[in-house]
């Protein structure tokens, strides 16, 4: 199969492969603290704050331009 694909390919695929499985020999594999993961669900719920806030302010805009 590797010979149909090209080399970059193949290339990303063997660090990925090496990489994965570094990771799983690793003893330590870095787990997150409950407040880690708390302050990042935080700022996931702000950027979708923004983003629906943001979304709908350009919408209102586009529909209040009157092409006639």
């Amino acid at each position: 199969m590797a010979k149909f694909l090209p080399p970059e390919i193949v290339y990303v695929m063997v660090v990925l492969k090496d990489r994965l499985q570094r990771a799983r020999q690793a003893s330590d594999r870095g787990s997150m603290s409950a407040e880690a993961m708390i302050i990042i669900a935080a700022l996931v719920l702000v950027a979708l704050a923004v983003m629906g806030i943001v979304t709908a302010k350009i919408i209102s805009k586009a529909n209040s331009i009157d092409l006639g």
